[in-house]
């Protein structure tokens, strides 16, 4: 009996959208098919419903170089002369406060401190400190806004990159990526709204996995997950048609496909039958798209030596890099490159040498790739780990070699571009490059921010699921005015 009463209650609802014209099913097709059209072919609208943005937004699209692991913002960016005067020296209990460890540290008789050994200098009109194992990047520190006072709470891999890219420890809700493209909806007709490209860094090649969870769309739509580019001869899995079949004939085939999911929505009113069709449609679109975007031997021979060598090989953060700015090029929402290898826990001096080779000249390329085509304005590029690194060694420390454990109290990022100050440096540590001194960033208010440069508020962005309004920065977040032009 319930049943036959879920069915009328469908039937009824289905005759009412015929009465007006605007069948669901029928909507899908069409607007997928020409996916805008049914909203005055503006690419820019939301096919959502949803009323955003809340205000005009200062970005556009994001590039998000997320580097897998947890760099060592000691070794990078955060300067402190004074951990290689006291070189050696045990970390006083006044500093570490009673903090917690990961267990591979935890029953260390002692924390011997230890400085960089590599050569720090200022650099730019902004006087930023950037280390000898970035030279790239310190010639475009006055597009950059460090954020010296970045924390989380979590202190393993796993919970700490979920964290970031999902707002939560547990696996299960939505990516930043899926958010933005399930608020905003998509600016092209031919391409992913949310995109996903991996490197493995030199570093530290067999380092932490990396999960397809962490841009998957949790509870949202199917249609707002991240669809992952690979470096082989299929970047897409799945996209090409079978041997033996033509593009009419694939046509043909989506053509009835489409027809019979119609006709299951109309009776079943399942929302993800819609979804369905939706990816079918943009796997065909894709399949001219897709290689042509991947397609970097066309790019000149003078941007190809900007990137790297590396960036005419599949794969590679460089490479992955070029890739990045031809897809913002061409209005991918949302574009997330991980790079793996950053976990230096033993023989860090030398993994991180080769680690920030991989990602120093590409990076400061895109940024100045992007600048000159008049994207970097409204395009904007995080960069930063999961946590940071301690200031004492883990394990023996030796006059030429240290390791360095996870420390999620402080750490360093930098955003460029899409609305945040250039030339900026936004909070400081200690002196011992152990706790915040001053301007404190939760992860929570860095989502908050990325979301603000995008025109959506937080607190008003929600999703209910299960019975509850879930939204990426859960129940804290703040945006941090302070870092935006």
């Amino acid at each position: 009996m319930e049943e036959l009463s879920k069915h009328f209650i469908n039937n009824n609802r289905r005759h009412f959208l015929k009465k007006v014209g605007l069948g669901i099913g029928g909507l899908a097709a069409a607007s997928l098919l020409d996916p805008f059209s049914s909203f005055g072919n503006n690419s820019q609208v939301n096919p959502t419903g949803l009323n955003l943005p809340h205000f005009a937004p200062k970005a556009k699209r994001v590039i998000y170089l997320f580097q897998s692991g947890g760099p060592s913002q000691l070794e990078l960016f955060d300067y402190k002369p004074l951990l290689n005067k006291m070189r050696g020296q045990d970390l006083p209990d006044s500093v570490r406060q009673g903090q917690r460890l990961t267990g591979m540290t935890s029953g260390q008789e002692s924390f011997p401190l230890v400085g960089s050994n590599f050569k720090f200098d200022q650099y730019g009109e902004s006087r930023a400190w950037v280390s000898s194992l970035m030279p790239y990047t310190a010639k475009v520190v006055d597009e950059l806004c460090f954020i010296k006072s970045m924390h989380t709470e979590a202190i393993n891999h796993d919970p700490a990159i979920t964290f970031f890219q999902t707002g939560s420890q547990q696996p299960g809700r939505p990516s930043l990526g899926s958010w933005l493209s399930y608020g905003l909806g998509s600016l092209n007709d031919n391409l992913p709204t949310f995109s996903v490209l991996l490197s493995r860094g030199t570093g530290r090649p067999f380092s932490q996995p990396l999960y397809s969870r962490l841009w998957g769309n949790g509870f949202l739509s199917s249609l707002h997950q991240g669809v992952q580019f690979r470096s082989g001869k299929d970047p897409v899995l799945y996209l090409k048609d079978p041997d033996g079949m033509t593009r009419a004939q694939r046509r043909a085939m989506l053509d009835h496909i489409s027809e019979l999911n119609q006709k299951q929505e109309a009776e079943f009113g399942d929302p993800e039958i819609n979804s369905r069709i939706a990816q079918y449609e943009m796997a065909y679109r894709m399949q001219t798209s897709v290689p042509e975007t991947m397609n970097i031997e066309e790019e000149p021979e003078h941007i190809i030596q900007m990137y790297g060598a590396n960036a005419m090989v599949p794969g590679t953060y460089a490479a992955n890099c070029l890739l990045a700015r031809r897809m913002a090029e061409r209005d991918v929402r949302f574009i997330q490159l991980y790079h793996m290898g950053w976990d230096q826990h033993f023989d860090l001096p030398s993994q991180i040498e080769k680690q920030a080779k991989d990602i120093d000249q590409a990076t400061a390329a895109l940024i100045m790739d992007l600048k000159q085509r008049g994207l970097l304005e409204d395009t904007l590029v995080v960069w930063g780990g999961e946590f940071g690194r301690t200031n004492y060694s883990q394990g023996t420390l030796t006059d030429m070699n240290y390791g360095r454990d996870h420390h999620p109290k402080c750490f360093t990022m930098f955003m460029a571009g899409g609305g945040v100050k250039p030339g900026f440096t936004y909070g400081e540590t200690d002196d011992f490059g152990y706790n915040i001194a001053k301007d404190p960033m939760h992860v929570h208010d860095l989502q908050a921010t990325i979301m603000h440069l995008m025109g959506v508020d937080h607190t008003k962005f929600t999703y209910k699921h299960q019975g509850r309004r879930f939204r990426l920065t859960d129940v804290s977040g703040h945006v941090v005015h302070d870092i935006l032009s």
